[in-house]
This record gives C-alpha cells, structure tokens and sequence, in this order.
C-alpha cells in the first residue's frame, strides 16, 4: 500500500463507512456500488465484521450496523470537547493566511465566538472568545440565518452554497470569509470565520482564502462527525455595504 497500512483493514473500514450515507440498512449490492468493493470481498471481511460485532446480517441478508460502533461512540462522545477539534482548524487557517480565524454559533437572537485565533499581524480584525455580535451583519451571521430558514435571495444563495463573504458590513474596515458546519443530521451548528482588514480582503486574496476556507469547514464538518451535504455547489456570494 502507498500510504502504508493493511488493504484488508482498508476495505473493512470502507464497507463500515458506507453506513455513514445514514441508510439504516444496505444490501449486498449496495455496498458493492458504494465501496467499488467486489461482492466477494465484502462477504469475505462481513464475516469477520458480524463476528465482532461491527456488523449484523439479517435473515433475508441485509447489513446492519452492530453493535461494537455504538459502545465505541459512547467513549467517544464521553471523552470528545469540541475545542480539541475547532483550534487546529482555526490554527491551520491563519498559519495560511495570516488573518483572525473563528467559530461561532447561535445563542438567541446573537452569535457567540466560541474559539478565536487573531492573526499575528499587527494591523489585524482582533476579537475576544465569548464575545456577541449580530447575526444581521456580517458573513457568519448570515450564514446562521440562512440555515434558520431566512427568507431572501442572499440566504438561498448561502443555502445553495454553504458560504458568505462579505466586506465592510458589521464594520467598515473589516472583511470575513464565513462557511457553515453541519452536523450528524445534516443541519448547520455553528460556522467557521476568516476575517481581516477589507484593505487586504482583496479579489485576488478572496480567491486564494476560499477554497482553504471550504476544506477546512469539510474537514472541521468531519471531526465533529457532521455530514457535509452533498449539494453544496460553490459560487461567490458577496455581499456589500
């Protein structure tokens, strides 16, 4: 194997994935589709998977999810804090911008700053952990309002692509780059907020920030076991003062 590891620990945990579609059962055929593994093969490593309790198999054959995953997720959401997960995410960001990197989610009618990273620059858009800002301006609230079902051609453009920028809305001088993150179900539960000054939020920058943006909200997405919707199709959506 390329990347080293064991082919057959591979393809089992890829069979356990296709579980991940949040299909409650799969038949042999579906998971020879969605794993591109030979029907064979998946037989061969579903035994060994049912044997241990990762998998069960039904009388008429289809595939259940065992029960081994879900004692495994109870000590994993026992033992999960979420800032283990978002400070790398934000980290990552600003060593690759050098701009301010945060979450926030919705409390009420505001949204929270949960974990903040200011850039190291020393003109920078500077915020504290634990401060309120208004969700009807600025990239990351509208993002939080699309998603609450907002009514407007912006929030159905942010729905339909999962992504805000805006310049010089909350303030004159600031910029941000915000992308929702969803959960298990699908649904947004927080968003993810590169902001700077508007000077430097350039055309050219924009599009060098958002697609680093985007992979880290799928990837941020993964690490809190969301769902990243599979409609998602990116397109700018700025919005001005």
């Amino acid at each position: 194997m390329p990347q080293g590891g064991v082919e057959a620990v591979d393809r089992a945990l890829k069979i356990l994935a296709a579980f991940a579609t949040e299909r409650e059962e799969l038949a042999l055929h579906q998971l020879a589709r969605i794993t591109g593994l030979h029907k064979t093969t998946i037989l061969r490593i579903a035994a060994s998977l049912e044997r241990h309790g990762y998998l069960r198999r039904t009388g008429s054959g289809i595939f259940r999810l065992g029960s081994m995953p879900w004692r495994l997720g109870g000590v994993y959401r026992r033992n999960f804090n979420v800032g283990d997960a978002v400070r790398p995410i934000l980290d990552g960001l600003v060593e690759a911008t050098e701009e301010s990197a945060s979450y926030y989610v919705r409390e009420g009618d505001v949204r929270v700053c949960l974990y903040r990273r200011n850039s190291p620059r020393p003109a920078r858009h500077h915020i504290d952990e634990g401060e309120h800002l208004p969700l009807d301006r600025g990239s990351g609230g509208h993002i939080l309002l699309a998603f609450a079902g907002a009514a407007g051609a912006l929030y159905d453009q942010i729905r339909s692509t999962g992504y805000h920028v805006s310049s010089g809305e909350r303030d004159p001088d600031v910029a941000g780059i915000s992308v929702a993150i969803f959960n298990g179900e699908g649904k947004c539960c927080g968003v993810l907020v590169l902001s700077g000054l508007k000077s430097r939020f350039t055309r050219e920058a924009v599009d060098r920030f958002l697609p680093l943006a985007l992979t880290a909200a799928q990837r941020l997405t993964a690490d809190l076991g969301g769902l990243w919707p599979e409609r998602l199709q990116p397109a700018m959506a700025v919005a001005s003062e």
